[in-house]
């Protein structure tokens, strides 16, 4: 089974630049976006089932043109979980969950912290989103979180970790989170098959960061350790360009 993660930058923009036709090549058993910027209404639905995806889920955000979670899957689920009963979270549109059989899919969509304001509510988002995980995966122990995390785990995941140790998504704060959320649990997929530098999944649009290779490893799919025996093979698939970040993508038996 292959499971996907993309942050699309606005889902009806990326349509535009053929992620439908992209996707259908792509051919995964589940997607998990983020920042959709979008509400269903103004997603072409129909479009999306005729490239292979009947199951649709869409968690927006309350603010119009931002933030924004979707899951899109071949087959239905037996459940689906809109958010995580916390209000600041959920009033911008930050986690979706999708159970199947055998094991559950969330899409995640963590801040960033652009800016001061913001810093303090990624971090206030990181404490409580670590909370609802350690509830939830008692419940639910065969997890895979995909998405968005901005936050870089190692220096190895950055193209400069020098000049970007003061830039937020490589604070030594927001690491030290990751790695703890990482040991209570949860296995990067990536990284589990690939120790190599140079992988990245998001580029500034500024000074041809991309074409330079010179970006930022920010998403990730993240496996609970129970499942660890049934990852098959993660990649990042950075010829992707409908977006400044590219989709990861793992398979699982």
């Amino acid at each position: 089974m292959k499971i996907i993660s993309y942050n699309v930058n606005g889902i009806r923009a990326a349509i535009t630049k053929g992620f439908l036709q992209w996707l259908q090549s792509a051919d995964p058993d589940i997607i998990c976006l983020q920042e959709i910027k979008a509400t269903e209404d103004q997603i072409p639905v129909k479009d999306i089932e005729l490239a292979g995806y009947p199951y649709q889920y869409y968690f927006s955000a309350q603010k119009k043109g931002y933030s924004g979670v979707a899951i899109l899957s071949k087959t239905k689920p037996n459940n689906v979980v809109f958010g995580s009963g916390i209000d600041h979270m959920d009033y911008e549109g930050r986690t979706l969950r999708a159970d199947f059989d055998g094991f559950s899919v969330m899409s995640l969509y963590l801040p960033s912290g652009t800016n001061i304001d913001r810093l303090d509510h990624k971090f206030k988002f990181m404490d409580d989103f670590q909370k609802y995980i350690d509830i939830l995966k008692m419940e639910i122990p065969h997890l895979i979180i995909c998405g968005d995390y901005n936050i870089c785990h190692q220096a190895i995941d950055i193209h400069d970790p020098v000049r970007n140790a003061k830039i937020s998504g490589f604070l030594p704060e927001e690491r030290a989170w990751l790695d703890g959320f990482m040991k209570s649990g949860f296995i990067d997929s990536f990284r589990h098959f690939n120790k190599d530098p140079h992988h990245y999944s998001w580029w500034s649009y500024r000074a041809g960061a991309r074409g330079n290779n010179k970006g930022w490893r920010i998403d990730y799919n993240l496996v609970s350790e129970p499942m660890q025996h049934r990852m098959k093979r993660a990649v990042i698939l950075p010829d992707a360009n409908h977006s400044d970040h590219c989709p990861v993508l793992i398979e699982i038996e």
